[in-house]
């Protein structure tokens, strides 16, 4: 059997997919950077192909991490493929069954998201890897926006998507939802947890343009035609705790 899954040879990975180390610790202030130093000192890293352990164990992708739940944009005039990405680790350890109602009930673990998986040895518990102020631990960008040429094989473009929180930089942040392009060579993406809905350049990623809706648009957009003028639709929701919450079905109108 192989050790691994196949490895493509091309187009390279749009996200990292190395151990974690404690130089890849990164913080807001320099006390957050050793936190989270520490942490990568503490827990297990070997690898995307590492097998599960009873040992905290961080996992880069992280399980909603690489490329996003939203899928991809395919814009076949220039055979380009238009992708959301966001390097967020996880650290997951695997639970003894009879330690399982122990740790649920561990004032520790309030906020990790644990999984019974009855009719097995073990159960599961797993949290973002994040520091106490609620950023991720490893370098950014942890969000990302990628144009991948698919007749070489090669990335066009790769931009930051989403602006960080308390430093308001856009270092990319974590996102769920996918993009759309449309022919003229436009590319509408809101899945960033900062609430902004974009549009790019599908030539260059370069930022054309950018709102911010009444709540986070974790979600894929949509556009119609009505009357001979275009719309954009996103559903703005929001997701759990991470960012704005609402009930918005929000629509702009191009120009003409």
């Amino acid at each position: 059997p192989s050790p691994t899954q196949p490895i493509p040879s091309a187009p390279p990975a749009l996200t990292r997919q190395t151990p974690v180390t404690p130089d890849d610790a990164w913080g807001v202030a320099f006390f957050d950077t050793r936190a989270c130093r520490k942490r990568i000192e503490r827990y297990r890293s070997e690898g995307m192909f590492q097998p599960p352990s009873t040992r905290d164990s961080i996992m880069q992708p992280g399980n909603a991490g690489g490329m996003n739940w939203g899928g991809i944009a395919f814009d076949p005039q220039r055979q380009l493929v238009i992708a959301d990405s966001m390097t967020l680790p996880f650290v997951v350890a695997l639970i003894p069954r009879d330690q399982m109602d122990q740790q649920l009930n561990d004032p520790q673990y309030d906020d990790w998201e644990f999984a019974r998986q009855r009719g097995t040895p073990y159960g599961m518990r797993r949290h973002s890897f994040v520091s106490s102020l609620g950023i991720p631990c490893v370098k950014p960008p942890w969000g990302q926006l990628t144009a991948v040429d698919m007749v070489h094989g090669t990335i066009k473009w790769q931009v930051p998507l989403g602006d960080t929180p308390f430093i308001h930089m856009n270092l990319g942040m974590p996102s769920l939802g996918g993009p759309i392009v449309t022919a003229s060579g436009l590319v509408f993406i809101a899945a960033s947890l900062d609430d902004r809905f974009r549009a790019y350049d599908v030539e260059t990623g370069k930022r054309l343009w950018e709102v911010k809706p009444p709540a986070g648009g974790q979600a894929t957009p949509m556009t119609y035609s009505v009357g001979g003028r275009q719309y954009l639709v996103i559903a703005a929701g929001g997701y759990k705790s991470d960012s704005t919450r609402g009930d918005y079905l929000v629509a702009y109108a191009l120009p003409r």
